[in-house]
């Protein structure tokens, strides 16, 4: 199979960038489109080039890292995928493909396709721990879960990060991050006790990182590797404004 790539190629966030054209050959529909990429960058090297910065680590749809708009999609056409598990038999020989970075100001571009997401790790951070009491380990019955609220805990926990519901809303929104977070812990007795204290944080550092509001769009949805739900936002709008009322949120120091 033969492809022609449109790749955004920026040295780094303070230099113009430009859509450059590649064309890749000897491409296996058995590849993924990370391994595509890897054999233009083999290429290039060869001719002396300079390989096309992307991020990546696991390959297996789990890390969150391979952030990357292919054909104006986030982790590209096929549903509930990320870019590391989407397979070039999903195109056809011959198709001009684009790739550009996530878009978003809370998201600045370090080189080409990779984009600095720190941003997500501060409002993790801005949530803090959930407080135990340590010693020995307890009996799995002591602590009663109703199923629903751990289905839709799991559900929730299974957010990788990756930052595609951003790159997909038009307000450039973390809100499905945030409130996917929230949501896994908020929703477990264990982490009733900081729960007021982490959705307001969580909601204020968001802010703070330049993220847009979220306007209902359920773009982030559409694209999100791990079908979260948006439900979740419900849940998260509706935790802020309970702690709003009652954590005493106009203390700084709370």
């Amino acid at each position: 199979m033969i492809f022609k790539l449109h790749i955004w190629r920026q040295k780094n966030a303070n230099l113009p960038g430009k859509m450059v054209t590649y064309t890749v050959k000897e491409v296996s529909d058995d590849m993924s489109f990370l391994e595509m990429l890897d054999v233009l960058n083999e290429e290039l090297v060869t001719n002396g080039e300079e390989s096309v910065e992307f991020d990546n680590d696991c390959r297996e749809g789990i890390c969150g890292m391979c952030s990357m708009v292919i054909n104006g999609i986030p982790h590209g056409p096929e549903h509930a995928t990320a870019a590391c598990q989407l397979h070039m038999r999903h195109f056809k020989d011959g198709d001009s493909i684009s790739i550009e970075p996530f878009r978003a100001k809370a998201f600045p571009i370090i080189k080409d396709l990779v984009v600095d997401r720190s941003a997500f790790d501060r409002i993790i951070a801005a949530g803090g721990y959930i407080s135990i009491n340590v010693g020995s380990a307890p009996e799995a019955n002591s602590i009663l879960v109703a199923k629903d609220h751990a289905d839709k805990s799991m559900d929730a926990a299974s957010c990788i990060g990756c930052g595609a519901c951003v790159a997909a809303c038009p307000n450039a929104s973390a809100s499905l991050f945030v409130a996917a977070k929230i949501a896994q812990f908020g929703l477990l007795p264990h982490g009733h006790p900081e729960r007021k204290r982490r959705a307001l944080r969580m909601v204020s550092q968001m802010d703070k990182e330049g993220f847009g509001d979220c306007s209902n769009h359920a773009e982030c949805e559409a694209v999100c590797p791990k079908q979260i739900s948006i439900a979740n936002i419900a849940y998260m709008r509706r935790e802020y404004a309970k702690a709003s009322f009652t954590a005493g949120w106009l203390d700084p120091n709370y």
